[in-house]
């Protein structure tokens, strides 16, 4: 499947264009310009830089992602007359909050999502056609175009990078070492994987396992699992997101790893049936897991917290090369803003190369500018490096139903793997015609 879909370039757009989504921005003439009207359904002139005039702008966050939309909101509003407040949602409670806000038109100025529920919410019209604004931006095209292509919609765009998460290979190489194998090499193949997590599990300590599996979050999943089966060279989608291929030969084989594990004395962490996400990265941090795919944003900080080191590495195919689930959120301007101009100034600001380094590469986060992730990390830990390296084979699945296919609670896509891993492997094909009938428009 390809993540990519048509988006009009900068030379396309721009010129002093109108918003045409009938949102209205306040007035004000501070900052970088751009013609504003009053609230009540004006217009808003697309402008590179928006206004920067001291208005209070509301934002919504996930909790998964706080430490980076903290350091960003922190760094704005430190060098900005504008002032950005920022509220931090339960991930839990997102869903809820964002539908009754929309039901009462009381969305925050500034809306930042799960990349993957993107395409629902901007079909649902929850943000502001911003395709000139975006246009205008002078490194649009340097800037990783998953988080931007999952808010197009009819060449219409309405979102960019907030904050780039992606699945990472990681090693306790304390256990790796007890365990005889080489701590500085992690898994190459999925058998690799396989053999290392089972010499963990050999140790036989007690509660360390050789791996672990989120086995109820359908977002925990997807983001650990697909990668290999891309980087295998199959797809686990259709070009438009109707329909899936989660019964490949690929996918069979992670699935069949897995298995293999459960049935292995310790080869699977204690939980990993019932996990439903929300404790999913402790035993690894704790030092309890040998080897697992695992979310980047919540490894820097182990580099200097936690008690064993942590190696890093690409997600390995089922015979080698590497992937990433280009996870994380996408930010928008939401169509209950009366502040358009000023939410734009936030987000133009927090495109600029300048901003993607003092807020992501100088904290060890992934950098939405490929400038910046190829220039920008010449002091980072060299673990960020390999993990930057990973972005450019790295997908964005893409599909209006994903969440209901996927993420949600008690989702098909969840369903198969209990049975793909735990229960009745013959099921694997009903659970992924299961998927095809949410998916399916």
């Amino acid at each position: 499947m390809s993540a990519t879909r048509f988006r009009p370039r900068a030379a396309a757009v721009m010129a002093g264009g109108l918003l045409v989504t009938g949102l209205a921005a306040c007035g004000g003439d501070g900052g970088g310009g751009g013609e504003t009207t009053g609230s009540g359904g004006g217009t808003a002139a697309a402008s590179g830089e928006g206004v920067d005039d001291g208005t209070e702008l509301t934002m919504w966050t996930r909790a998964p992602l706080e430490r980076q939309a903290i350091n960003a909101v922190e760094a704005y509003n430190a060098t900005h007359e504008n002032q950005v407040a920022l509220e931090i949602l339960p991930n839990d409670d997102v869903e809820g909050m964002v539908g009754s806000a929309a039901q009462t038109d009381s969305l925050p100025d500034i809306l930042a999502g799960d990349v993957v529920r993107i395409p629902y919410w901007t079909e649902q019209g929850i943000f502001t056609d911003l395709t000139d604004q975006i246009g205008s931006l002078e490194n649009v095209d340097d800037l990783q175009e998953g988080h931007i292509d999952a808010g197009t919609l009819d060449g219409a765009m309405h979102t960019l990078p907030f904050v780039t998460d992606i699945s990472v290979m990681v090693w306790n190489k304390d256990l790796y070492e007890q365990a005889g194998l080489d701590p500085e090499a992690g898994p190459t193949t999925l058998d690799e994987f396989v053999e290392h997590a089972q010499a963990v599990a050999a140790l036989d300590q007690d509660g360390v396992a050789g791996s672990y599996l989120s086995g109820q979050s359908g977002g925990a999943l997807v983001f650990t699992l697909l990668p290999t089966i891309w980087a295998s060279g199959e797809e686990v989608l259709n070009d438009d997101g109707t329909e899936a291929m989660l019964d490949g030969e690929a996918a069979q084989a992670v699935y069949s790893a897995y298995r293999e594990l459960a049935e292995t004395p310790n080869g699977l962490g204690a939980g990993s049936r019932e996990e439903t996400g929300a404790t999913w990265t402790a035993p690894f941090q704790e030092g309890n897991i040998g080897v697992m795919p695992y979310p980047y944003t919540a490894v820097t900080g182990m580099f200097e917290d936690a008690a064993f080191e942590v190696g890093v590495a690409a997600i390995p195919g089922v015979d080698g090369g590497g992937s990433t689930f280009l996870g994380g959120d996408a930010i928008g301007i939401s169509r209950s803003s009366e502040n358009v101009d000023q939410a734009w100034n936030f987000m133009a600001w927090l495109m600029s190369d300048d901003a993607q380094q003092t807020v992501f590469a100088d904290n060890n986060d992934t950098a939405a500018s490929l400038t910046v992730l190829a220039d920008g990390y010449a002091d980072a830990d060299p673990r960020t490096e390999v993990a930057n390296a990973t972005v450019a084979d790295g997908r964005t699945p893409v599909a209006r139903n994903f969440n209901e296919a996927f993420n949600a609670a008690g989702s098909p896509w969840q369903l198969l793997i209990q049975d793909a891993v735990w229960g009745e492997e013959s099921a694997i094909g009903s659970h992924n015609d299961a998927v095809n009938a949410v998916l399916a428009p």
